[in-house]
């Protein structure tokens, strides 16, 4: 058995949930205390969303390597919220569009915030050298596996 072998296993174990996980637990805290009553999934739908209004639920599917029906329960919830509406596409009506509400243009800029804030106690410590180069691994580990 290779030396390196067990730490290898480390480093796929955090890759692929702990920090991840650790910084969705502490956002989907600080949206609570904040008094931001969505998920964190729900909030990563909104999220695209807000670059880009009018998306279709493929291209949410795409955007948050979600599968359909996920994305189809969001969308619900969200539509249940208030934070989104369906439309149908002016130019293939089997195609649904998904549009913001006032709502939802509403919490963008407090929960960006938050998520900001979040973001920068995770990283505390963290240089921009040392964040750069986990980008660079990360995006090679999934261009490996695309």
């Amino acid at each position: 058995m290779p030396n390196n072998y067990f730490k290898k296993s480390e480093l796929y174990s955090f890759i692929t949930g702990k920090a991840s996980t650790a910084i969705a637990r502490r956002l989907q805290k600080n949206f609570k205390q904040a008094g931001i009553e969505i998920t964190i999934e729900q909030w990563s739908v909104l999220y695209h969303l807000w670059k880009e209004d009018g998306l279709s639920q493929q291209q949410l599917c795409d955007a948050t390597f979600r599968d359909k029906p996920s994305i189809t329960r969001l969308v619900d919830n969200l539509e249940k919220l208030g934070l989104v509406k369906r439309m149908s596409s002016k130019e293939d009506r089997r195609i649904n569009k998904i549009c913001l509400t006032p709502s939802a243009q509403e919490l963008q800029e407090q929960s960006m915030e938050v998520a900001n804030q979040t973001l920068n106690e995770a990283l505390v410590g963290v240089t921009n050298g040392q964040i750069e180069i986990a980008k660079e691994v990360l995006h090679m580990v999934y261009e490996n596996l695309s």
